[in-house]
């Protein structure tokens, strides 16, 4: 069924079902790269596993775990006698600390035989936008940019904290970069609101390969729809997300007259 909005359908963040988006627009996105990467080229799905903390718990050493009690005085002055003071223990739970288990996959592109890294392709996730999830991605990122490999990031996420670049990025509610190894610090942005359809990207290959055109637009409707988030949304609910009053209004009008059908 097709969704409601002409491209990235903001819900899917709202309402939390980001992990179950990802891992299918991953699927789909590695497939769609395999009909247009020439024979010699492969698009492997890679996997990571992190525990991470809440950031919002506040810190557990900023007061004492134990409460002391004075139940006398000490007199000591001039060789009188010391009541000596006596502690006593207050049971204080400790505080909770929320862990989550989160695994993040992304996609490798690579020659054969030899099984040679060309380019990576990451689709963010909230966990990358954020805290200890995303110090633990720009070292990832870091190491990617220091070597001969070509680097396409894809943001569909309206809340978090962008990708560090070197001058500001263009306006928009997502964004492609392509960052070619040959040609960086500069990267190709494409950057787009949610009223507009997703835009077909490059694929850098290894030279003399050309690139290849990938149609981001056919691969979010397919992992769209296969994942029935037309009818799993609940698009009677507020929109908690950090988008403009005009934008939201936008999407409420939208949803309505789409009910009304």
């Amino acid at each position: 069924m097709p969704g409601i909005f002409p491209g990235v359908d903001p819900y899917i963040e709202a309402q939390g079902r980001w992990p179950d988006f990802h891992a299918s627009f991953i699927t789909y996105l590695r497939d769609a790269l395999f009909d247009r990467l020439p024979q010699n080229y492969e698009a492997a799905i890679e996997e990571q596993f992190r525990l991470y903390e809440s950031d919002d718990e506040p810190g557990l050493l900023a007061r004492p775990d134990v409460a002391v009690l004075r139940a006398g005085k000490l007199r000591g002055e001039g060789g009188g006698v010391a009541v000596v003071e006596r502690v006593e223990p207050v049971h204080v739970p400790i505080a909770a600390v929320e862990r989550e288990d989160y695994r993040h996959t992304w996609i490798e592109i690579k020659t054969l035989p030899e099984r040679s890294l060309v380019a990576v392709v990451e689709l963010l996730s909230p966990t990358n936008k954020y805290g200890h999830g995303r110090n633990d991605y720009l070292r990832k990122r870091r190491s990617y940019l220091g070597q001969a490999v070509h680097l396409i990031e894809l943001d569909f996420l309206l809340a978090g904290h962008r990708m560090p670049m070197g001058a500001p990025m263009p306006p928009g509610d997502c964004l492609a970069v392509v960052a070619r190894a040959e040609r960086r610090p500069d990267a190709e942005v494409y950057a787009w609101s949610i009223r507009r359809a997703l835009p077909p990207i490059p694929i850098p290959l290894r030279a003399p390969d050309p690139d290849v055109r990938l149609e981001l637009a056919s691969v979010y409707a397919t992992a769209y729809d296969r994942g029935r988030y037309a009818r799993r949304l609940d698009y009677s609910a507020s929109l908690a997300l950090p988008l403009a009053d005009p934008d939201q209004q936008w999407a409420a009008d939208l949803i309505a007259a789409a009910t009304k059908r």
